[in-house]
């Protein structure tokens, strides 16, 4: 049991500070639609989280026919990337109060569940989040082999793993907000159009390397 606790705390850290577009995704809602919106988003990225693992572990068979498909699923997923930074930079606006402070937007359901949907799939078109999966779970079923109780092992790792990383993503959301009281509309405006170059840059760094790898792009 120790093992396995350790085993997913520590790749829990590696994906939590690991440096990619969700991160600055979960900031960013954060910032613009308050707690409730960083909550809801961090949700999807938690489900999509599992639905990934289950993917892997149950599915096997069918993740691996996903991965010869890898460039179409990250090409896809990349321009979702650089189509929410342009929207970011060019089109996003920031909410006002009369006085001229920040006006955090009172968000409905269908606002929670849409910004659920957006965390849940930017997640699951992640190539970075793909490949992390994958390559976790092939090591960590090659563990529990090792192990008295494999079945044991696994779920204590992935579920470890899982909480880590969402607890990370909740302090993430808890900074964000205190950062929040601190600034003005004008730097909510800089930090969106610099959260969308960012995912600009994600989406055609992520688009590079996919074509690189198939070969369509020689260096």
């Amino acid at each position: 049991m120790t093992a396995g606790l350790i085993k997913g705390i520590t790749l829990g850290l590696l994906l939590s500070i690991s440096v990619g577009p969700v991160i600055f995704a979960i900031i960013k809602q954060s910032l613009n639609n308050g707690h409730k919106g960083g909550y809801s988003f961090i949700a999807g990225v938690s489900a999509s989280d599992i639905s990934l693992v289950l993917l892997c572990n149950g599915f096997s068979h069918l993740f691996d026919k996903l991965m010869d498909h890898e460039t179409v699923i990250g090409i896809a997923g990349s321009c979702l990337l650089i189509g929410m930074g342009i929207y970011n930079i060019f089109f996003r606006k920031v909410a006002v109060a009369g006085d001229g402070t920040l006006l955090v937007k009172e968000l409905g359901k269908k606002d929670l569940a849409a910004i659920f949907i957006s965390g849940y799939f930017m997640n699951t078109f992640n190539p970075g989040a793909f490949l992390f999966w994958f390559a976790a779970s092939a090591t960590i079923i090659a563990d529990s082999k090792t192990q008295a109780d494999p079945s044991q092992y696994r779920i204590i790792v992935f579920l470890t793993c899982l909480v880590f990383i969402l607890c990370a993503d909740i302090s993430k959301v808890l900074l964000a907000n205190k950062i929040r009281e601190k600034l003005t509309p004008h730097n909510i405006h800089i930090i969106n159009r610099i959260s969308g170059i960012i995912l600009i840059i994600f989406g055609i760094a992520i688009i590079a390397g996919l074509l690189i790898r198939a070969g369509i792009i020689h260096l």
